[in-house]
């Protein structure tokens, strides 16, 4: 089993939304997610455009990367400009790369749609690449 590490600032919304369609719709692949600043919760409409596609599991939690910081990971992937420029130097030599998405925080519904599909098509085809290429 592969593992990847999805971070951002926040870890409310697109690292968590990358943890979840990772475990959902990769195989051989187990994601966690954490952020460099953490807002301590989840966000409401992350967790309702996860639901809709039943990739939501209530163990996702909003996290620092202190929580995880010691595990294992193949790779580690930064979802968010910020968590790229401040990305953390692991115990480890890991292998990162970066897939910028747009913060849909504070817009409807809608938007937090089209980052979820955004998302499962870029990022889980490069951490495929990544991880078995």
């Amino acid at each position: 089993m592969k593992k990847v590490l999805v971070l951002c600032t926040g870890n409310s919304c697109r690292s968590i939304m990358g943890e979840a369609l990772i475990n959902k719709f990769l195989d051989g692949v187990s994601a966690k997610s954490a952020g460099s600043n953490p807002t301590g919760k989840v966000n409401p409409n992350a967790i309702k455009v996860l639901k809709e596609i039943d990739a939501w599991d209530n163990s996702y939690y909003s996290k620092k990367i202190d929580e995880i910081i010691n595990e294992d990971f193949d790779l580690v992937v930064t979802v968010c400009d910020r968590a790229k420029e401040s990305c953390l130097v692991f115990p480890k030599p890991i292998k990162k790369i970066h897939v910028s998405f747009e913060d849909p925080d504070g817009k409807d519904i809608e938007e937090f749609r089209k980052t979820r599909d955004l998302i499962k098509e870029k990022l889980l085809k490069r951490v495929k690449e990544e991880l078995f290429n």
